[in-house]
C-alpha cells in the first residue's frame, strides 16, 4: 500500500467539503482616488468592471556569501506595481472619462502641470474573493493606487453589436489583505 494517500476517492472527498473557486467569484469593491481628488467611482460605475486578479507578491533574496558558498537571505517584500483592471464601456463613457480625468488631474500637458504628490493611502482599490454564496472569503486593498494608463475602446461599423471595453492600468505601492466583512 502507498505511504501517500491521494486518491480518486481522497480528491472527491476534499472537492466536496473544500469545492473550487471559480473564475467569476471577484469583485472590485472600491476604487478610490483618495484626499484631493475631487473624482468618484460609484458602485454603479464598478458593476462595468469584467474582473481582475488577485495580485502578487514576492520576498526578494539577498545572498550572503561565506568561503564560496551563497546562502539565501529572505529580503523585503516587492510588488508588480501595476494592476490591470478591464471595464465594460457604459453607453455614456463615463467610467472611462472619470479615468482620464483623474490621469490629466496627475499631469495635464495643455498646462504641463499636476498633481505630483506620491498618491496617498487614502488612494485605493478594494477587490474581493467571494465564495459560491458571493460572501467575501478574502479583502486585498492596492494601497497608493493612481492611473497609469487608460486603453482605447475600438469601433467598427462592420460590427456585430457586441459591447465595447477598455482597460485601465494603475500602479500602487503595495497591497495588504483586510479581513472580509462577514
Amino acid at each position: 500500500m502507498p505511504d501517500v494517500r491521494q486518491t480518486i476517492s481522497d480528491f472527491y472527498r476534499v472537492a466536496q467539503e473544500k469545492d473550487f473557486s471559480r473564475d467569476f467569484q471577484f469583485r472590485v469593491l472600491n476604487i478610490n482616488p483618495g484626499l484631493g481628488s475631487n473624482q468618484e467611482i460609484t458602485e454603479d460605475d464598478l458593476v462595468y468592471a469584467k474582473g481582475g486578479t488577485i495580485p502578487a507578491r514576492t520576498i526578494n533574496n539577498a545572498d550572503v556569501t561565506y568561503m564560496g558558498l551563497a546562502f539565501k537571505v529572505p529580503g523585503a517584500a516587492s510588488y508588480p506595481g501595476e494592476y490591470t483592471l478591464d471595464f465594460h464601456c457604459d453607453n455614456a463613457s463615463k467610467i472611462r472619462q472619470i479615468f482620464e480625468n483623474w490621469s490629466f488631474d496627475i499631469f495635464d500637458d495643455s498646462t504641463s502641470s499636476g498633481n505630483y504628490f506620491v498618491p496617498r493611502a487614502t488612494s485605493v482599490v478594494d477587490l474581493l474573493q467571494l465564495d459560491s454564496q458571493l460572501n467575501a472569503v478574502a479583502h486585498y486593498q492596492l494601497v497608493g493606487a493612481y492611473p497609469t494608463s487608460v486603453g482605447d475602446i475600438s469601433y467598427s461599423i462592420e460590427g456585430s453589436g457586441a459591447t465595447t471595453s477598455f482597460t485601465v492600468n494603475l500602479a500602487y505601492h503595495f497591497w495588504r489583505r483586510l479581513n472580509p466583512a462577514r
